[in-house]
């Protein structure tokens, strides 16, 4: 499985073809905590939505969830499902508060 530290993440979002976000949390968690411009489907909805990422099936995806364990999950489902290019954001928006950006809040 591909896995992409806060850091390496924070780093790709700047480049000129940054990867896709795909947020496998529950809205009410959403509702606390974000990252601009990422696709939410909570990961007990992934199987049935994925065809809403049909069109991104080639393109790079980091998975997000609250400490990394659902988008782990979810990123493996990706790639079962030809998502070659899914990776899962070690440690998840709690790190990323922690090592890239502490206005995200944590819970």
């Amino acid at each position: 499985m591909n896995i992409v530290s806060p850091l390496q993440l924070a780093a790709r979002l700047r480049e000129s073809a940054p990867p896709r976000l795909l947020d496998v949390r529950e809205p009410e968690e959403l509702a606390i905590a974000s990252l601009p411009g990422a696709v939410h489907i909570p990961l007990g909805e992934l199987a049935e939505r994925i065809d809403e990422l049909e069109t991104g099936r080639d393109l790079e995806w980091v998975v997000i969830c609250h400490h990394g364990v659902r988008s782990a999950m979810a990123t493996g489902f990706l790639a079962a499902n030809g998502f070659s290019r899914a990776s899962n954001l070690s440690g998840g928006i709690d790190r990323w508060s922690l090592e890239v950006d502490p206005g995200v809040p944590r819970y």
